[in-house]
């Protein structure tokens, strides 16, 4: 009489087969319907590239998203003054911005204004005005002055 050791490991060991391949080819086309297959369902191209566009787009807000909460997590552990310090820096960063492009507006409004030059001595001054005309099939510009 064997134990139940044995008999499991002669069980383990027996020549019945655990597998079977089937060695027939398999048919190109068969009556089978199609299975979805596992990933991306197909879709049109149009498609296609939207869905990555959104993937790459998603990726990258990442990096984003964890230096922002790095900076949260950090402002969390100061007093409150330094909280509001580096909540407002970001809006005096753009109020400055904002500020210098008005300037620069300001200061591009002044090109081309009235100029007074002092000069002392004989001075002889040409004014020429050119006025533009293009007309016709091949473009021909005539400079009238």
């Amino acid at each position: 009489m064997t134990t139940d050791a044995e008999r499991l490991i002669n069980e383990a060991f027996a020549d019945t087969p655990t597998a079977y391949r089937d060695p027939s080819p398999t048919p190109s086309i068969g009556t089978a319907p199609p299975v979805p297959q596992p990933g991306r369902p197909p879709m049109s191209q149009r498609a296609t590239d939207a869905s990555m566009l959104m993937l790459a787009a998603g990726a990258a807000s990442l990096p984003i998203g964890g230096a922002t909460s790095l900076v949260l997590y950090t402002l969390g552990h100061v007093d409150p003054a330094a909280l509001a310090i580096g909540a407002a820096a970001p809006v005096a960063l753009v109020l400055a911005v904002g500020s210098l492009i008005r300037a620069a507006g300001r200061g591009m409004q002044g090109i081309g204004a009235e100029h007074h030059h002092h000069y002392n001595g004989p001075v002889s001054q040409k004014i020429r005005t050119t006025s533009t005309q293009t007309s016709g099939l091949f473009a021909k510009t005539i400079n009238k002055q």
